[in-house]
């Protein structure tokens, strides 16, 4: 038997009875499409340091996200170059491998299904004829052979 003087479970505390505020995440806050709450929980699960500041979870979302979206545009255009709608693991290879910064980073990961970056020693392909070596060194255009150069 409940008395009419009671008030609903949880009602207690809130003063006036306008509409509720819509929950803001903190992703939405920061402007981000990581997860900041979920990477907050795993720096506190994964016992790094006994104490997480709250602008910490922030920070690395954000450089997760950063770093997500350079290696996506790189992807994509590999993906691009192939003539490909769809980013495969190759795509990824290429884009990693061939950006210098990346490269570094990711120096000792293996990504299953990349292959390898093309590339042949000079050393192992054929020697030019004597034919295409005299035309190679030989100027192309006559004007350029007859210009002198400029004195300073």
């Amino acid at each position: 038997m409940e008395t009419g003087g009671k008030m609903k479970k949880g009602a207690a505390g809130r003063k006036g009875t306008g509409p509720k505020k819509k929950p803001v995440s903190r992703s939405m806050k920061a402007g981000l499409q990581f997860p900041v709450g979920r990477i907050g929980r795993y720096l506190k699960k994964g016992r790094y340091s006994q104490r997480v500041g709250s602008g910490a979870p922030v920070y690395m979302a954000a450089v997760l996200e950063y770093l997500a979206a350079e290696v996506l545009e790189l992807a994509g255009n590999a993906a691009r170059d192939n003539k490909k709608n769809r980013i495969i693991p190759r795509h990824l290879l290429l884009a990693v491998r061939n950006d210098e910064e990346l490269g570094k980073l990711l120096a000792g990961v293996t990504i299953a299904h990349g292959g390898v970056i093309p590339n042949i020693n000079p050393v192992l392909l054929p020697k030019k004829s004597e034919k295409a070596a005299a035309a190679e060194k030989s100027p192309k255009s006559p004007a350029k052979a007859t210009k002198s150069p400029k004195k300073a």
